[in-house]
């Protein structure tokens, strides 16, 4: 596993966090909130991070089981990325189990295979 996130990778979370805290829809929130999840993921900091705002916005919205769901995840996610555990795909809700796989979405893939660039 690296050490660091790769540039575009950065890129990619960074914007997904973005379009999270830019919206007013909040659909849209969760779903770049699980996007920027599912880039995390390798990266315990960053995993952690992308647990920290869906807490943030699970408060907001008064889910106290996605709220509580998420205080899970924050203790460990960031170790089970460090151990290579993080299971691909997973969007971070606690509407899918912790250890789920699922599909990375294409777009997603491109990037963390490295077959594509981010642009800012």
């Amino acid at each position: 596993m690296a050490t660091s996130m790769p540039p575009a990778v950065r890129a990619a979370f960074e914007a997904e966090l973005a379009a999270a805290r830019a919206s007013t829809d909040l659909d849209a929130m969760w779903t770049a909130l699980e996007r920027a999840h599912v880039l995390s993921q390798p990266w315990a900091w960053a995993h952690t991070r992308a647990h920290w705002h869906m807490l943030v916005l699970a408060v907001r919205c008064r889910d106290r089981a996605e709220a509580f769901g998420q205080v899970v995840r924050l203790v460990v996610g960031g170790p089970g990325s460090l151990m290579g555990r993080a299971p691909a795909g997973n969007t971070g809700r606690t509407s899918v189990g912790l250890m789920t796989v699922m599909p990375v979405p294409d777009d997603l893939a491109a990037i963390l295979d490295g077959r594509t660039e981010v642009t800012t």
